[in-house]
């Protein structure tokens, strides 16, 4: 299931518990459809590079809410219910394109290589970095700071 961001815009002076209502219509709709909501965060009251106007008078502010979620792709067609609630001023879902997770990240190839880094280099690298504090005596400087060789 792909990765979406749906981003609500509400009205400035809706209530918290209205707010949350809301953001529980959503979620509650992404659970019947088998989605997963993943993270879910609150902007708080942001200003509006321009207003919006609605029925009720033209807005310049508002209160962001970004949830993410994954769901099946046909998710996005079933959201327009959003469009008839008072309460929201914009909506928007955004797809999150070629994200890949865990050994997906580093492919076949690129995992089994990357993994094998972990088990035998972790006393190799503490007798590189005690060459590396001899290397130091290797140039004589000066009183007057310059390097002989």
């Amino acid at each position: 299931m792909p990765l979406y961001d749906c981003m609500l815009l509400l009205k400035p002076h809706v209530k918290e518990a209205a707010l949350m209502d809301l953001v529980a219509k959503v979620g509650r709709h992404v659970y019947r459809k088998n989605g997963v909501l993943t993270d879910l965060k609150s902007f708080g009251t942001v200003n509006l590079g321009y207003g919006i106007k609605k029925l009720d008078g033209r807005f310049y502010q508002g209160k962001l809410m970004q949830m993410t979620l994954m769901t099946p792709p046909s998710f996005n067609k079933e959201l327009h219910y959003l469009n008839k609630e008072d309460r929201l001023l914009r909506w928007l879902l955004v797809k999150h394109r070629d994200i890949k997770f865990g050994l997906d990240f580093l492919g076949e190839d690129d995992a089994k290589t990357e993994l094998s880094k972990f088990g035998s280099n972790i006393y190799e690298s503490e007798e590189e970095e005690e060459e590396e504090e001899d290397d130091d005596g290797e140039y004589n400087v000066d009183e007057s700071g310059r390097k002989s060789v």
